[in-house]
């Protein structure tokens, strides 16, 4: 089995607990307008490994994680290469290491036999999922990334159900998703799920742009400032982060 891996991070502190060991899978199947790391989003490109030569890289690490670290898989949409990420997890238990996978949930069809076994097997081997909820509102999903949000919120209420942590990051984007009644009906979606250890609010930021410009695409949202201090303030305190 072969898995597409666009880069690698030796020590992140962002992606998860601790110290982690980050992979960045290339291709996903959404496009957010505020993605930072536009060049994983194509499938076609990145560089082929098995799931022992991944997982050969990141052991050599092991030995900086402490207690709380581990490997996260991110993207790009690690879970769109679903079959590779479950058999790199399961070589990494083997060495009891802490396994998190950073993930939009778009890959999960609560209407799809193959889709729900594929996904409850993962959950054997994976520790934390870092749940992107990128609005709660099934359109504005659609135009902020393309894709709507029910099958995000579909895999959140999968999570919740098999008694498997997540932390729920949330992108604050003006004018877009920081509203009181978007944050609102957010947290209280949050707020219904049983095994959420975390929520985290994740200004936006416009350190992505220069990669859009070296591909020669336009940036979709031009012009959108950061959020301020109060609004982020304002949001984690409704969120509850």
């Amino acid at each position: 089995m072969e898995g597409f891996v666009h880069s690698f991070e030796s020590f992140g502190t962002v992606d998860g607990p601790g110290i982690r060991y980050v992979i960045f899978m290339q291709g996903c199947p959404i496009r957010c307008a505020y993605c930072h790391n536009p060049d994983t989003r194509e499938f076609s490109g990145g560089t082929p490994y098995s799931p022992e030569q991944v997982a050969q890289r990141a052991l050599k690490y092991k030995n900086y994680w402490g207690t709380r670290g581990g490997v996260t898989v991110t993207g790009g949409e690690p879970l769109a290469q679903i079959d590779f990420i479950t058999e790199l997890f399961a070589v990494l238990k083997q060495k009891n290491v802490h396994c998190c996978a950073d993930t939009s949930g778009v890959t999960y069809n609560p209407n799809s036999a193959e889709s729900v076994a594929k996904h409850k097997r993962l959950l054997q081997y994976a520790d934390l999922f870092l749940l992107d909820i990128k609005h709660i509102d099934n359109e504005k999903c659609k135009s902020l990334t393309g894709a709507g949000n029910k099958n995000t919120l579909a895999f959140a209420n999968f999570l919740s159900q098999n008694g498997k942590d997540m932390w729920i990051r949330y992108v604050l984007v003006p004018g877009i998703n920081d509203d009181d009644i978007t944050l609102g009906h957010t947290a209280e979606f949050i707020r219904s799920l049983k095994t959420v250890r975390k929520v985290e609010v994740l200004p936006y930021h416009t350190m992505g742009v220069v990669k859009y410009k070296n591909l020669g695409i336009p940036y979709p949202l031009e012009g959108t400032p950061v959020p301020t201090e109060q609004s982020v303030e304002n949001a984690k305190r409704i969120l509850g982060a």
